[in-house]
């Protein structure tokens, strides 16, 4: 007999009796039709009071209505001691902080030392038995926040509730300048740049973007700490965004300051910061601070939604990690300076 993860269950009420077995499915449960059709084949995956039945009949007020999905394993991902802090976890879903530097999923190429390496190791330790399935993802380089799902019935929820715009997703990025105004939106349709195909731009031809900032904390005129909220989700939103209205994120080494085009390549890809004569302070500031950070400065800082079993909602953050807050030390230092 297959082994089950518990139960999520629906007691009828009075003013459903009468109700056919698959609409309470549908609009009480929330049950996709995929899963639905994959729980019809499963032994218990659809029962009424412990009875497993056809989702034609109709309930009755009190029937206690259950779903059950099999335990499954990520067997295609090797188990591999990988760091991660976890902000959360119930017997549905693990939130944890990713460090910068990590991939979440396994990739041609990568096969290993990614998040999903880390979760599958950490899970086998417990004795535990779940598959792999991050409900978003973070770019290698960014650190923060990420949900994982330990269940098809959780992961359908929360990507539906991405779609419908109900998943809060704000992150902290520390940029060069500051934002004008303080508080505002970037609405830019977002494209592959033709010229370099790994890079994206603002096009007018590109996919509806909007990201919403508000400047948190501004280090004079030359960095400033933002925080942003996606409206979309599309390829480097942030990133590209940023760099439209001419504030591009520190240590960005894909999108970067147009200073950098004053600059040599070698110079622009030296390991120590290359100061030639004629910068300007500002211009200076720019190099020395990228420089301080091996990575993009970005941080995803918080992410709210529904829980989809309890229906309650829930915000999980994440400290900023310590190479930003170093960085944010660097950028006051240089604001004192000029």
């Amino acid at each position: 007999m297959s082994e089950y993860y518990p139960p999520i269950s629906y007691t009828v009420p009075p003013s459903e009796d009468g109700w056919l077995l698959k609409t309470i499915l549908q609009k009480r449960l929330h049950v996709s039709r995929k899963l639905q059709s994959r729980l019809k084949l499963t032994e218990q995956g659809i029962t009424v009071n412990g009875q497993r039945v056809y989702i034609s009949v109709p309930v009755r007020d009190g029937d206690v209505v259950e779903i059950r999905m099999e335990k499954e394993i990520s067997d295609d991902i090797l188990p591999e001691p990988i760091p991660f802090r976890i902000l959360y976890e119930d017997e549905h879903l693990l939130i944890v902080n990713k460090e910068a530097g990590i991939i979440v999923h396994p990739t041609h190429g990568h096969y290993t030392g990614t998040l999903a390496n880390g979760v599958v190791h950490y899970w086998r330790d417990k004795g535990e038995a779940f598959r792999f399935r991050a409900v978003h993802r973070l770019d290698q380089e960014t650190s923060g926040v990420i949900a994982i799902a330990k269940n098809p019935y959780v992961h359908q929820h929360i990507s539906e509730q991405m779609i419908a715009n109900e998943v809060d997703k704000r992150y902290l990025a520390l940029v060069h300048g500051v934002p004008s105004p303080d508080e505002g939106e970037v609405d830019g349709p977002i494209d592959r740049d033709p010229e370099e195909p790994h890079r994206r731009i603002v096009t007018p031809d590109g996919y509806p973007s909007l990201t919403r900032y508000k400047v948190v904390e501004a280090y004079g005129s030359s960095s400033s700490l933002v925080q942003l909220k996606l409206e979309t989700g599309r390829t480097h939103q942030i990133r590209v965004h940023m760099t439209s209205i001419g504030c591009p994120l520190i240590g960005d080494k894909l999108y970067r300051h147009p200073v950098y085009r004053m600059l040599p390549p070698e110079e622009e890809a030296a390991p120590e910061p290359v100061l030639p004569q004629g910068l300007t302070p500002s211009e200076r500031t720019v190099v020395l601070l990228d420089h301080s950070i091996s990575r993009q400065a970005l941080h995803a800082w918080e992410l709210s939604f529904q829980h989809p079993v309890t229906r309650e909602r829930m915000t999980f953050q994440a400290p900023l990690p310590p190479d930003m807050t170093r960085l944010i030390g660097e950028a006051k230092q240089h604001e004192l300076d000029q």
